[in-house]
């Protein structure tokens, strides 16, 4: 039996009214709060909305206190002095000639020691006490300079002979630096340049001058020795560890410079990110100079006297990307 048309007819009007229901529900519910286009500025709220100046430039909104906690730091662009440098390797020595072997007069038994390797003395400190073979009497072995003991070659109750040093005594108030020196820079180094040494300590440079050159080279590594004299009044120039020098060969000063840490690449363009109305960071299209290892002159973009983040500036680059991101 087939049911009446009116039927049917019921069916497909009520089918027909839920399906729109549905369609039109996001747009037709009363109090919705889903809207047909997305704000583009929802998201962007907080101190790294990205936004751009009248020239175009990238700025956004970060605190010192943000910068500060991820290391980022401030300095004021300004004049500088660029130098033009050669790279050395090198390492720390004792000055072998504030260097003293110390043996005993007599060989006998060794019945006492006083020093270690490592204890600063004074001239004519006891190092030891020898029993002598000769008159069986003990006598005192003494320092013959004052300095640091570096080695120590004798134990408690053995054999000390005068065919071997018992200490070795180095007064350490000055230290040696031995530079390696390729034969292509041979020429370009003379007694008397002025070189910066980094013992690699976070303590800073150390300027010297080169006061010897090797008049033969060494056969093995191809190079010739240069060395520096330092001062190293308080122990921090250590012997036996490497360093790296520069050797100065010409300065030049320029009226405007950042930090190296300073450069980075946004959008193709090289920038300094610099500080605007107090809470603004505005990545600064520059103009790049010549440079050396700690500066970078700025021919164009940065004025003298303009605050800008100097050393972990990436911080700051990485916050205006997730800003462009969200704006779009």
């Amino acid at each position: 039996m087939k049911p009446p048309v009116t039927v049917l007819i019921a069916i497909v009007a009520l089918a027909l009214g839920a399906l729109g229901y549905h369609i039109l529900a996001p747009i037709m519910t009363p109090g919705s709060t889903q809207q047909s286009e997305r704000d583009p500025k929802e998201g962007n709220s907080g101190n790294e909305h990205v936004e751009h100046d009248e020239h175009g430039a990238d700025r956004i909104r970060i605190s010192d206190v943000k910068l500060a906690a991820a290391g980022a730091e401030f300095a004021e662009s300004g004049p500088a002095t660029l130098t033009e440098t050669l790279s050395f390797n090198g390492v720390l020595r004792a000055n072998q000639e504030a260097v003293v072997q110390v043996t005993p007069r007599f060989p006998g038994i060794v019945r006492a020691i006083r020093k270690r390797i490592g204890d600063t003395i004074a001239k004519d400190d006891q190092l030891a006490s020898i029993e002598s073979n000769q008159s069986l009497t003990v006598y005192e072995l003494k320092a013959p300079i004052g300095g640091t003991v570096i080695d120590r070659q004798i134990s408690l109750g053995e054999y000390a002979s005068e065919q071997k040093p018992s200490f070795v005594v180095a007064d350490l108030s000055t230290i040696w630096v031995d530079l390696s020196i390729y034969r292509q820079d041979l020429s370009r180094v003379k007694i008397g340049d002025q070189v910066l040494i980094d013992p690699d300590d976070g303590a800073g440079e150390i300027k010297g001058t080169i006061s010897y050159v090797a008049p033969v080279g060494a056969s093995d590594t191809q190079t010739a020795l240069a060395r520096v004299v330092l001062a190293n009044p308080n122990g921090r120039l250590r012997p036996g560890l490497f360093v790296t020098a520069r050797l100065v060969l010409a300065q030049r000063k320029v009226p405007v410079a950042v930090n190296t840490g300073a450069i980075q690449t946004l959008e193709n363009k090289t920038v300094v990110f610099v500080r605007e109305d107090d809470d603004k960071l505005e990545a600064r299209p520059v103009e790049l100079g010549d440079s050396d290892q700690n500066s970078v002159e700025i021919r164009a973009g940065i004025s003298a006297g303009e605050k800008y983040v100097a050393k972990n500036s990436f911080v700051v680059k990485a916050e205006m990307g997730k800003g462009e991101a969200e704006h779009d």
